[in-house]
């Protein structure tokens, strides 16, 4: 059984989150998503609009998802390589070459896919604080 793992707030849940999650899941046969605590997010300065319960649950609900673990500090990564025995970790292109991913070529494959064109929960949050009377317009 090839085992993946992935990692993300997963706020705002969208179809390039869902893309990711089915790509991944492509590559292997059981997917873990460590998703960040809200105790993380504070930690890096980001405020997720779903708590992390809500957000697991929904993580929880998506087919490709076999396993929901939180992700509470930078550091678990290779803990979790080895606990989950994960073949191989997948993130978005953002991360290439990130030192805290390149860190786990010593204990399986690293693999960056392209982020989804067109979306990002960045842009949604965005496009939601609009003034009022801009998200009437035609």
């Amino acid at each position: 059984m090839k085992r993946i793992l992935t990692y993300g707030t997963y706020d705002l849940l969208h179809y390039g989150h869902i893309r990711l999650l089915k790509r991944a899941k492509a590559m292997g046969d059981y997917l873990v998503v460590a998703i960040s605590t809200d105790e993380f997010n504070a930690l890096k300065g980001k405020k997720a609009y779903h708590n992390y319960e809500t957000r697991k649950e929904m993580l929880e609900a998506v087919r490709y998802v076999d396993l929901v673990i939180p992700e509470t500090d930078w550091e678990q990564k290779i803990d979790d390589v080895k606990t989950y025995a994960i073949d191989t970790v997948v993130m978005g292109s953002d991360w290439t070459d990130d030192p805290r991913f390149e860190c786990l070529r010593d204990y399986c494959e690293v693999v960056y896919l392209d982020r989804t064109q067109g979306i990002s929960t960045t842009q949604i949050k965005k496009e939601l604080n609009l003034p009022q009377e801009e998200l009437f317009e035609s």
